[in-house]
């Protein structure tokens, strides 16, 4: 498919964007995502300054994608333990 030209609103922003048009759903849901966010650090913390706001919501995702990515590798590291051990017992046996 093509690419579409969009305006997506963060943090009281506007960004036009080129996107192809199968990620547009995924763009516009990642904004909204990360607006809610902004919203709930405003709510919940004397916290007005858009900068801030961002910077934390950053440290939010970036932390919750190294967690993701961790536990993504420990469960290949099990499943290969697995399989050597189901292998190696196997030879043995």
């Amino acid at each position: 498919m093509g690419e579409i030209s969009i305006k997506i609103n963060i943090a009281d922003r506007v960004y036009p964007l080129k996107v192809n048009m199968e990620e547009e759903e995924v763009i516009r849901r990642a904004a909204k995502i990360i607006n809610d966010r902004i919203k709930e650090y405003q709510d919940n913390y004397a916290v007005r300054d858009k900068q801030d706001l961002l910077s934390m919501c950053v440290l939010h995702y970036a932390t919750a994608t190294l967690k993701a990515e961790r536990k993504v590798m420990h469960e290949k590291y099990e499943k290969i333990i697995k399989k050597s051990t189901t292998a190696s017992t196997a030879i043995e046996g």
